[in-house]
């Protein structure tokens, strides 16, 4: 018999046959009242189990329970960087709907790493997951290990031709045409760019978007106006110091990336260039970050929760190997740093 300690708890990790001992019943009689059958137990039988468990602390094993009904009600979700606020922002949205189903997400952050990222999905195969929410390193997802293992898969970005899984996205091209469009509408004329990556797809599709604006207003992109940077504060600020201190000075400037936007906030005050008087700045993937630098940030900003739950039903509600992909939309988020009028409202002082 174990010991029991001063709360009045049984030490160590009590058995379902310590429970029956308890109550005076069998061990099939817990099992039935735990699982809720198969078989029916008399009411006063069920509480003296009840009562039983909770004097002896026990623990039902769900992890065993689940795998016998062929699932561990477990999700896993793949990001390239957790450190970044828009990936965070989306984690949290991603789990608190799965939370919301009786359902748990585990995390693998692959700290951009392609080798990491892999690792990642075997292990969570491992694991047994029921699916995989995936936001990839960049958008070459190699997702036969999940195939092979009957696990699937949703990625949280536009997926190439041919591809065999299941996408949440917005139209990153159109995002960032918009974006460009807006600051060509506040009267600027030479609009540069500060990228991501240019092998990363996502950094094409920005990039592509700046050109089709410029080139629809008879601007013209410029290749001395665009500059490659890391997804990071100090990626933009690097790009930003290279951008003031070329000889071709633009009037306004679309970033990849809000952590690259702070980065060029840090670069222009070093430089004396004023926002939005000098350069006008429009970012992509706004936070509620971009509510608080100075100047606030005019932003691209994607739908999180909306993006969650589309994901979330894609894998609960919908044939998981369906090859199936949802546009969700994206938002000009209008700031100070574009020119625009603006004063914080009560939802950015609550963030």
């Amino acid at each position: 018999m174990k010991q029991i300690g001063a709360m009045g708890r049984y030490i160590g990790k009590v058995t379902r046959r310590e429970v029956a001992l308890a109550a005076g019943t069998s061990e099939a009689v817990v099992s039935y009242v735990v699982n809720n059958g198969p078989r029916p137990v008399s009411s006063t039988t069920r509480q003296k189990v009840l009562d039983a468990i909770a004097e002896t602390g026990y623990r039902p094993n769900t992890i065993a329970r689940s795998l016998a009904a062929g699932s561990t009600k477990t999700y896993g979700l793949i990001v390239p960087n957790i450190r970044n606020p828009f990936l965070a922002a989306l984690a949290h949205a991603l789990q608190q709907e799965m939370f919301s189903t009786g359902r748990m997400l585990l995390l693998g952050d692959s700290d951009d790493n392609k080798e990491r990222e892999n690792e990642i999905l075997r292990t969570f195969i491992e694991r047994r997951v029921d699916g995989i929410i995936w936001y990839g390193v960049d958008r070459d997802v190699d997702m036969r290990d999940a195939h092979a293992a009957r696990v699937p898969v949703v990625v949280l970005d536009k997926t190439p031709a041919g591809s065999e899984a299941a996408s949440v996205f917005i139209n990153e091209t159109e995002a960032a045409f918009e974006a460009t469009k807006h600051l060509i509408d506040h009267g600027r004329t030479s609009v540069g760019i500060i990228s991501g990556p240019r092998k990363n797809l996502n950094s094409q599709d920005r990039i592509s978007g700046w050109k089709q604006a410029l080139e629809l207003n008879s601007n013209g992109a410029s290749d001395t106006l665009s500059f490659e940077a890391d997804y990071t504060r100090g990626g933009g600020y690097a790009a930003a110091k290279a951008m003031f201190s070329g000889s071709l000075q633009p009037d306004a400037v679309f970033v990849s990336n809000e952590l690259q936007a702070l980065g060029l906030l840090a670069a222009a005050a070093e430089f004396g260039v004023r926002v939005p008087q000098d350069l006008a700045v429009v970012c992509f993937n706004g936070t509620i970050n971009s509510a608080f630098s100075t100047p606030t940030l005019t932003a691209i900003e994607q739908p999180t929760r909306a993006i969650a739950k589309a994901s979330i039903k894609l894998l609960l509600e919908s044939d998981p190997f369906m090859v199936e992909s949802i546009e969700c939309a994206f938002q000009l988020r209008r700031r100070a740093s574009c020119g625009c009028d603006y004063e914080r409202n009560t939802f950015d002082r609550d963030q």
